[in-house]
């Protein structure tokens, strides 16, 4: 298992917390805005970069987030 921060402004988020879990050939990433506490996770291929599978559990995230703002 592995937890780690990345720094950056995203979408009004000063950080996003990111934990990565390999389960066979699949990695299971969670991403965490810690000022609301919403998650979100995907699975991917553990064949992908760390880089695109952060970047797909950002991308729902932020459109998790998005829904809430709009009282959906």
């Amino acid at each position: 298992m592995k937890s780690f921060a990345r720094g950056g402004e995203t979408d009004g988020m000063a950080q996003v917390l990111f934990e990565m879990v390999r389960i066979g050939n699949a990695v299971k990433v969670t991403a965490i805005d810690p000022g609301s506490g919403v998650e979100a996770v995907v699975v991917g291929s553990a064949t992908l970069s760390r880089y695109s599978l952060e970047q797909a559990a950002l991308r729902k995230l932020e459109r998790l987030l998005a829904k809430r703002r709009d009282g959906r």
